[in-house]
């Protein structure tokens, strides 16, 4: 899909997981400033889709520097697993994480303790990549998924 960019230009959105969204993540992640210095943690995330397959990608905050990386991270801090429908409903904003792991749709693996310290943190790290969740698609189940749905 090709959607009208700043000034004249028109910019690709890419589809959720698709090597293009990946490639817009990795430019977010590179680009950015004012990252907590202290934070040292990876997010690794492990969507299953309806037919079976399996992506995982993660984001590696470590001395003020950014990173995504697709597969599986040798040692994450925490593994959330989900679905994709899940997944991109968490993505696109139209679903808390918080009332998708109470509804069990969400499972959280590792360090836990580590995910409630750095609250603060990965909010701005959702923050850094709120343009390219913009500038996403999703499928039609994350259209759907709301906060309560079972």
């Amino acid at each position: 899909m090709i959607v009208p960019g700043r000034g004249s230009s028109l910019r690709r959105m890419a589809e959720f997981l698709s090597a293009e969204w990946f490639d817009a993540m990795t430019a977010a992640a590179r680009d950015a400033t004012s990252v907590p210095t202290h934070l040292d943690l990876t997010v690794q995330q492990v969507v299953h889709d309806g037919d079976g397959a399996t992506c995982c990608w993660y984001v590696a905050v470590r001395g003020g520097a950014v990173s995504v990386g697709q597969g599986r991270h040798p040692s994450p801090s925490i593994t959330f697993t989900l679905d994709r429908a899940t997944a991109a409903g968490i993505q696109s904003g139209q679903l808390s994480a918080q009332g998708a792991f109470m509804a069990g749709r969400l499972r959280i693996g590792g360090d836990v303790r580590t995910l409630l310290d750095q609250q603060g943190a990965l909010e701005q790290l959702d923050d850094l990549f709120g343009a390219v969740r913009a500038a996403t698609t999703y499928d039609d189940a994350a259209a759907t998924t709301r906060d309560g749905d079972g």
